[in-house]
């Protein structure tokens, strides 16, 4: 007797969650997109001219032809962007590799502001900090315009906002094939040499390779003022309310259709 009525109650909350659910998703879609919308497998256009630390313009497939490491900073940044770049020079002091010959190192300003005087101070900086050898013609710190920063930002996933203190941007690496295309994503401001590595390798060989990090930015959202990534309880919590409500309701299906003889043995 209490079953329809049990249904219709549950069916009602399983359809107020879901609705909910995108409801919050579509939220942030229009909102403006701060973060990695991974563009695994696209290519990025290599047809962009960018200016390099000397003032030189540069065509982005001039410079990317093996395995390339594209990271996106701003360098006037004194927050996230220097703890970024300090942690790829600590990983590429630890690699075997050879730069310049296996794989190379771009680095791309997305404040239209920044200069080739600002870019070649960071070059200076951070090629000191790998404390190895490392030649200058393998690490290109550029800059460019508003048309051509939001051309290739768009094309590697990669959402940021100015803002009245800075951006509020996310933080990866982005590997790349030698023809442009996006193989992965290296999520945080720490690497380990060997993660590195197996992306390059797989870079070499055009391999487009998902990771784990795709199901951690679903339970983390990132957060702009504060500059880091928190975890998501709503949809966390979404997601479990929706197990248990569906769950319920397949068991309580399943026990409705159940003869008044085969519940009492159960009780018994």
């Amino acid at each position: 007797m209490y079953q329809p009525i049990l249904t219709s109650i549950l069916s009602v909350l399983l359809v107020t969650a879901i609705s909910g659910i995108p409801a919050y998703a579509g939220q942030e879609q229009m909102l403006p997109e701060i973060g990695i919308n991974e563009k695994l497998g696209e290519s990025i256009p290599l047809d962009l001219t960018l200016v390099d630390e000397n003032g030189r313009s540069v065509l982005l497939r001039d410079i990317i032809t093996r395995p390339t490491i594209l990271n996106f900073v701003y360098y006037s940044c004194s927050h996230t962007c220097p703890i970024l770049l300090s942690g790829l020079s600590d990983v590429l002091s630890k690699v075997e590799l050879s730069p310049g010959r296996d794989f190379s190192v771009l680095t791309i300003s997305f404040d239209e502001t920044d200069t080739p005087g600002l870019a070649v101070q960071k070059k200076k900086d951070y090629l000191k900090a790998i404390g190895r050898d490392f030649p200058g013609e393998s690490w290109h710190f550029l800059t460019g315009d508003k048309e051509t920063i939001a051309r290739i930002t768009k094309a590697a996933g990669f959402g940021f906002r100015r803002e009245s203190n800075g951006f509020a941007h996310p933080v990866a690496l982005i590997i790349l094939s030698p023809q442009g295309k996006i193989t992965r994503y290296l999520y945080g401001v720490t690497f380990l040499p060997m993660d590195l590595t197996l992306a390059i390798t797989e870079a070499s060989k055009g391999l487009a390779v998902p990771t784990i990090n795709s199901v951690l930015l679903y339970c983390f959202s990132y957060d702009p003022k504060g500059k880091r990534y928190v975890f998501n309880i709503l949809k966390i919590t979404g997601i479990a309310t929706l197990t248990f409500i569906a769950a319920f309701i397949i068991w309580l299906t399943r026990w409705g259709r159940r003869s008044p003889h085969d519940r009492k043995e159960t009780r018994q």
